[in-house]
């Protein structure tokens, strides 16, 4: 029999003997996507800018994000939804870098294209953001896109050549492709890879911290800590010992700074300059005025106790706080801008252009709507708008709560709709009524015989005269309420309730100032805010 004849020039070796492993290829993405992120991230954090690829992604994402899903993912979350958003936004990207690494080992040209896209579409976000740094972004894109190809070109498994045939790169014949041996990609075995790829990813997981820390580090804008504030001209005394209860697990009567909630758009915290930062009060005015901020805090500041509520709080949720704010009451702003006639709504604009807007009459109408400078006794918290929010009593959040404020400025409603209104949700934005049962939680376990019922509950603007809870099919039972702090804050109550062994439901219902009692009808938060009892089942068990 005659010899084999050898394979033709420009054959392709089997598979067995140069196609790259899919895995190995897959994982030269993930590595090298990996790279380019923290190259970036990095790069554009020693910039001192605030600018972020990853975060400017993620806050196109929200800008475009469906109602349902936003809703979905504020349901689910909670006030974490914005790590939630940035680490999945990482896992995608560490996808496609999988995807692109198997193209790649097959034409490198595909993977070289499809990172320049994902650098470019960075770029893109960050040139869109206000206040942003395009220019920054695209070096830090350009660093990032080429440590990731350098990395993808070093780590992606070369074919094996086959003694006697000539390579195949990118579908074109050619020769001089140099043999296998035991230090080739090609056969490094699979354990020794997947060390250096968990090595590497460690390395690119600590570089993109660290370069999140630096953006922090660097005190992008004036740190709260560096601000003195006067006291208030109009102190509050302390609140009265019976204004809250000693019952374990029950919600305190003012929220800590830490546990405030923090519902908003934006995923980096906006760093603001009290050098260059200045409040603006504009639109339909007879005299449009702008202050620095020792200019605000040099004007008379007040102090009051109020409530805050998320429209997107469920009933029985946690996304509302009380706290003791500080600052210049909005109608004396007002007042020396001269409003006109016609002006029907307020709109607050922040540092970072988020919009949201509300009647100007409640701003005239007597309640402390303010210019808050500061929170629980210290200057606004970084998370919670410094240097300056509008803080109104009554309203959600969402088109009062205007944090990083930069503008006040008066319209009508006809001409401007703040940003939540065009997304689905109510323009006037009034806060519904509701109680919360903080103990006993719900799927508890507790030993029969006399124990506290207790929760809040909040009308802000109306304040709380009642408040009952009702056990399975019973009566209401009226609970005993703490003395009220303000008719803007919510309220403590509590109810000894004997238990009996068994499966129990509780429900709690609330009455407002003006005799309205909250509404059984249960609806979701959009448009105007959840409805509905705040029901907790337990379970009471025989006392040893």
């Amino acid at each position: 029999m005659s010899a084999p004849a050898a394979p033709e020039t420009g054959q392709a070796p089997s598979p067995s003997q140069a196609a790259p492993s899919t895995t190995q290829s897959a994982g030269a993405g993930v590595l090298a996507a990996a790279a380019a992120l923290a190259t970036g991230e990095v790069l554009a954090a020693l910039a001192g800018t605030g600018s972020s690829l990853v975060l400017s992604v993620g806050q196109e994402v929200i800008e475009r994000v469906p109602p349902g899903v936003e809703d979905a993912a504020i349901d689910l979350f909670g006030t974490a939804d914005k790590l939630v958003l940035v680490i999945g936004i990482v896992v995608v990207s560490l996808g496609l870098g999988a995807a692109l690494g198997v193209a790649g080992a097959r034409r490198f040209r595909i993977a070289a294209a499809g990172f320049a896209l994902f650098g470019a579409l960075g770029v893109a976000a960050e040139a869109s953001r206000p206040g942003g740094a395009p220019i920054v972004a695209a070096l830090a894109a350009a660093a990032g896109v080429s440590a990731g190809l350098v990395v993808l070109r070093r780590r992606l498994p070369a074919p094996a050549a086959v003694p006697g045939a000539a390579a195949t790169v990118e579908g074109v014949p050619g020769t001089g492709m140099r043999p296998a041996s035991p230090t080739d990609p090609a056969e490094v075995d699979r354990r020794g890879f997947l060390r250096l790829a968990a090595a590497t990813a460690g390395v690119a997981a600590v570089a993109g911290v660290v370069g999140r820390g630096v953006t922090r580090s660097l005190g992008r804008g004036t740190q709260p800590s560096q601000v003195t504030l006067a006291p208030a001209s109009t102190p509050l005394a302390a609140p009265v010992p019976g204004a809250s209860f000693d019952v374990e697990g029950l919600s305190p009567l003012f929220t800590p700074n830490a546990d405030f909630y923090r519902i908003d758009t934006a995923l980096v915290v906006p760093g603001v300059d009290l050098e260059s930062w200045r409040l603006r009060v504009t639109g339909m005015v007879d005299r449009p005025f702008e202050l620095t901020f020792d200019e605000l805090a040099a004007l008379p500041q007040v102090e009051a106790d109020i409530t805050l509520a998320c429209v997107s709080n469920q009933v029985g949720g946690d996304l509302v706080g009380n706290a003791r704010w500080q600052g210049v009451r909005l109608r004396d702003l007002l007042e020396r801008a001269g409003v006109q006639n016609g002006a029907t709504q307020i709109v607050g604009r922040s540092v970072d252009g988020w919009t949201g807007g509300f009647p100007t009459e409640v701003a005239l109408d007597g309640r402390e709507a303010l210019v808050a400078l500061a929170m629980n006794g210290e200057p606004l918290p970084r998370d919670h708008g410094f240097p300056a929010r509008l803080v109104v009593p009554g309203l959600f959040g969402y088109v009062s709560a205007t944090k990083w404020l930069s503008e006040i400025e008066l319209t009508t409603f006809e001409d401007f709709d703040g940003y939540w209104v065009p997304r689905g949700w109510s323009k006037l934005g009034p806060v519904e009524t509701q109680s919360r049962i903080d103990v006993p939680r719900f799927g508890s376990r507790s030993a029969a015989g006399r124990m506290p019922v207790a929760g809040v509950a909040w009308a802000p603007a109306l304040g709380i005269s009642r408040v009952e809870i009702a056990v399975d099919d019973g009566p209401w039972n009226e609970a005993v309420l703490a003395e009220a702090l303000d008719i803007d804050t919510w309220r403590q109550w509590r109810y000894d309730w004997d238990a009996t062994p068994g499966r129990h439901e509780l429900r709690v219902r609330a009455t407002d100032g003006i005799g309205a009692t909250q509404t059984a009808e249960r609806t979701i938060p959009r448009p105007g805010g959840a409805t509905g009892h705040h029901t907790v089942t337990v379970t009471v068990v025989d006392s040893e």
